[in-house]
């Protein structure tokens, strides 16, 4: 009997554990359960809603009174291509993504619960429709730089404008992004082109700046290690001395090394000298004392003479031996020493004669370059100072400049034009004072067209001293005229004219009127 009871009870448990699984309902994070079959006042929706909503807990249902239904409040995603024209006529297609879910509070559950319940696959296609009516009538109001420069200001307007649609919904809006303005006309292409050129102009100036400062680190660089190569060889060359040096200094040492090796050898014999003495000497103390006492005395005596003789000139020997070794070793080490400094001191004075010798050259090659150019500058600048001293006074005076000339060569014209009357021994002047006068009209006419011919001469130089244009100088003849029409009253030095052409006074003239009318 009692058996049947505890299965009895055991049944009763069995079965109400069962009916409470079948009743009992409980609501994920990410869910809500819409109880229906009863009415239920839920704060915020008003009397009568008709069901139950439950979220994060559980719930005992009547099964066969009420139903069950999961609406779910995980994040959703719509994406947005939307074609549009914004206010300039441009076409442009926006790209978007749209994450939204259903609202945690009752009155955004019961909201998607009535529209999207039977729904829920369909929540992202009514909300791309949603935003793509108001993102149209958004971008006709905007231009395409707006869109462009403010892509805030598109995404702020078109969330304000979704906000009340999709809390109708029950939709709130987590987060909304325009990813990408498609502009298939081109439009944004080319309002990118002036900065694109600018940007490269930039680049290209910046690069050329960076490849200037790189070429300076280079050189810059190269200076460096050109200037560390000659540090480098300079050391090289001291270490180099150095190393000559104790090469000098080694083979030094092997003179010395024998030295020091001989003055040893000779110490030990002396050292073995005196052992030898002294064995003999004990052998001789054995000998004698046994044999003779009484030649002890003379024996020893005479033993110990010959033994200190002996040992005083092995130290003598010693000595001696010691002080020529150290004597030749010292020697050596001088020589050595001497050796070294000497040829440290001719390549040094070497090196110095050479550097002098090469600076003595250099600047007396310099100098005589130097007073080469000089003379010649000095000697160019004269001749050209008298070539434009000569075309200045040309060009100011021409008539004074020939005269001048001829001033100081009319001695040695007259003086030519005497010699042609020094063979004469006797003249006849005819009409006395007036053919005297008449010659020397002629002689002054020849003198004049001789001065009018070295005016051609001058006018024919240009001011630089080169040939010119021939022109007919002040009084010259010319071409048809006779050459006696130009006279030049120029003073003759009395010396210069023979001394039958000297003038007379009117005494003279009187003898000579009188002797022609005889």
């Amino acid at each position: 009997m009692g058996l049947v009871i505890a299965g009895a009870v055991a049944a009763a448990v069995v079965v109400m554990i069962t009916l409470f699984k079948l009743m009992w309902r409980v609501a994920e994070p990410n869910e809500a359960l819409i109880i229906s079959g009863s009415r239920h006042r839920t704060e915020g929706v008003g009397d009568g809603l008709g069901f139950r909503i439950v979220t994060g807990r559980g719930t005992l249902v009547t099964p066969g009174l009420q139903g069950v239904r999961r609406l779910s409040l995980d994040l959703n995603e719509a994406e947005l291509n939307v074609e549009c024209v914004t206010t300039q006529g441009i076409p442009v297609r926006v790209k978007g993504v749209v994450i939204f879910k259903v609202g945690d509070d009752d009155v955004s559950i019961a909201n998607a619960a009535r529209r999207f319940l039977d729904q829920q696959k369909l929540i992202s296609q009514r909300v791309h429709n949603v935003f793509a009516g108001h993102l149209r009538s958004i971008v006709g109001g905007l231009t395409v730089e707006d869109m462009i420069r403010d892509r805030e200001r598109l995404t702020g307007e078109t969330r304000a404008a979704s906000g009340l649609e999709m809390e109708k919904l029950g939709l709130i809006i987590d987060t909304l992004q325009i990813q990408e303005i498609i502009d298939p006309t081109g439009y944004i292409k080319n309002l990118a082109i002036p900065h694109a050129a600018a940007v490269q102009r930039d680049a290209r100036i910046a690069q050329a700046a960076a490849d200037r400062v790189a070429t300076e680190a280079e050189q810059e660089a190269a200076a460096r290690k050109a200037e560390a190569t000659r540090n480098s060889e300079i050391q090289q060359a001291s270490y180099q001395a150095e190393m000559d040096t104790a090469t000098a200094r080694a083979r030094q040492a092997g003179p010395l090394a024998d030295a020091a090796s001989r003055q040893e050898v000779v110490v030990q014999e002396t050292r073995v000298a005196e052992l030898e003495a002294r064995r003999k000497e004990q052998q001789l103390q054995i000998d004698v004392r046994k044999p003779a006492d009484a030649r002890a005395y003379d024996t020893r005596t005479t033993a110990e003479a010959a033994r200190d003789a002996r040992i005083s000139a092995a130290q003598a020997q010693a000595q001696e031996t010691e002080l020529a070794a150290a004597a030749e070793a010292g020697r050596v080490r001088i020589a050595a020493e001497a050796d070294a400094d000497a040829t440290r001191v001719r390549g040094l004075a070497q090196a110095e004669a050479t550097t002098a010798t090469g600076r003595a050259e250099a600047a007396s090659v310099e100098a005589r370059g130097l007073a080469d150019a000089a003379s010649a500058r000095a000697v160019a600048l004269a001749r050209a100072e008298g070539i434009k001293a000569r075309a200045a006074a040309l060009a100011e005076n021409q008539e004074a400049v020939v005269a001048q000339e001829l001033a100081e060569q009319w001695p040695q014209i007259v003086r030519a034009a005497a010699e042609s009357f020094g063979n004469v021994e006797h003249m006849v002047l005819l009409n006395g004072a007036d053919g005297m006068g008449e010659l020397f009209a002629k002689a002054l006419a020849m003198g004049g067209t001789g001065l009018g011919l070295a005016r051609q001469l001058l006018s024919t130089v240009g001011p630089d001293g080169a040939p010119g244009a021939a022109a007919p100088a002040a009084g010259a003849p010319s071409a048809g005229a006779p050459a006696a029409a130009a006279t030049v009253s120029v003073p003759v030095p009395v010396d210069a004219v023979p001394a039958g052409f000297l003038p007379r006074d009117g005494a003279d003239r009187r003898e000579d009127e009188e002797s022609e009318q005889d």
